[in-house]
């Protein structure tokens, strides 16, 4: 083996064996472990190089080395196997997720359930609405001088308004007529084609019920252009107090998922990194309360824009194959969910 790939294979075993015991990793136990053909006195050179190159730390005066966080990502970008979820883990997701009642119930379920598979922090960013299209319009008569404005999107979400009938009642074949001319113009679109279609159809309309029209078009429009963009779930915070969870300075990190416009930015900026699961470690989070921390993170929604985003937040020392497979293994059911 070329020494270069020996000293990864040393890498490979010291951030493993860390993650696995919390204790620092030794030439003895990495000779005696990983089968590599060479002396514990050869390891220990290649150790000596890895920590040169930052790879590698030695806490205090333990004998033992731990991962650096650029050890961490070189171990990441030259991770070959994410350790693939069983059948059981994927039949038990399926189900879980299945039996959600409506969005909330899907967003907050499947924060619950990746944070017991990975023993960590979860956050599922809401579904934008700048970015669902209109699935059906609703309108209803409450009082003979009120409506109920319904707009049902293609991510599931229901939103509800009032709009006050001004002047002459509406009889209920007026709001029939109504219903039937809105879900034909919009249906299917995202703002801000719906309100060019709803513009065009209040011109249409006689100055009778034109203003009611424009009122209900105004309502259905400030609900598609409101930005739940600042709407995530965080589930599992416990974990991180956890004997050997791995952060050893808990209160910033508490802080840090207070704020969660750091975290939906942090969200956003990942997602435009890649296309698939993306993984910040440590400094790389660019924010002091997550320096102990890493955040594996995917879109969810589709091959097109997406809907948003789930991850996990979990210690530099996680095992990043097992989560970067939990991660990815709920967003596809999401996705599925969402687009269903």
């Amino acid at each position: 083996m070329h020494a270069d790939q020996r000293r990864l294979e040393v890498l490979r075993a010291i951030v493993e064996d860390y993650v696995s015991t919390r204790e620092p990793v030794g030439s003895k136990m990495i000779a005696t472990r990983r089968g590599l053909g060479v002396s514990s006195a050869t390891i220990r050179n290649d150790m000596a190089a890895l920590e040169e190159a930052g790879l590698i730390a030695q806490p205090h005066t333990s004998a033992g080395r731990v991962p650096t966080d650029l050890g961490y990502r070189v171990f990441v970008d030259r991770l070959s196997e994410v350790k693939p979820l069983s059948s059981a883990e994927r039949t038990a997701i399926r189900l879980f997720l299945d039996r959600a009642v409506d969005l909330d119930d899907v967003v907050h379920r499947a924060g619950r359930l990746l944070a017991q598979i990975t023993g960590q922090v979860a956050v599922v960013q809401y579904p934008s609405m700048s970015r669902s299209t209109v699935r059906h319009l609703e309108l209803v008569q409450l009082h003979a001088t009120r409506l109920l404005v319904v707009v049902i999107t293609d991510t599931g979400r229901v939103e509800q308004r009032n709009v006050e009938v001004v002047g002459n009642e509406i009889g209920i074949e007026a709001i029939n007529v109504m219903r039937q001319e809105l879900n034909e113009a919009v249906v299917g679109l995202r703002e801000p084609e719906v309100s060019t279609e709803l513009a065009a159809l209040i011109s249409r309309y006689p100055e009778s019920t034109r203003a009611l029209m424009s009122r209900i078009a105004d309502t259905v429009i400030a609900v598609l252009a409101h930005e739940n963009d600042d709407r995530i779930v965080l589930a599992g915070t416990a974990n991180l107090t956890r004997t050997g969870s791995g952060v050893t300075n808990i209160r910033p990190v508490l802080e840090a998922l207070e704020e969660q416009v750091v975290l939906l930015k942090l969200l956003s900026e990942m997602a435009d990194d890649s296309a698939g699961v993306s993984v910040r470690i440590g400094h790389e989070t660019q924010f002091a309360g997550l320096l102990e921390t890493s955040v594996v993170s995917t879109p969810y929604g589709g091959t097109g824009e997406p809907l948003g985003a789930v991850g996990a937040i979990g210690p530099t020392g996680m095992d990043y194959s097992g989560t970067i497979a939990s991660v990815r293994a709920v967003a596809r059911y999401l996705t599925r969910i969402l687009s269903s």
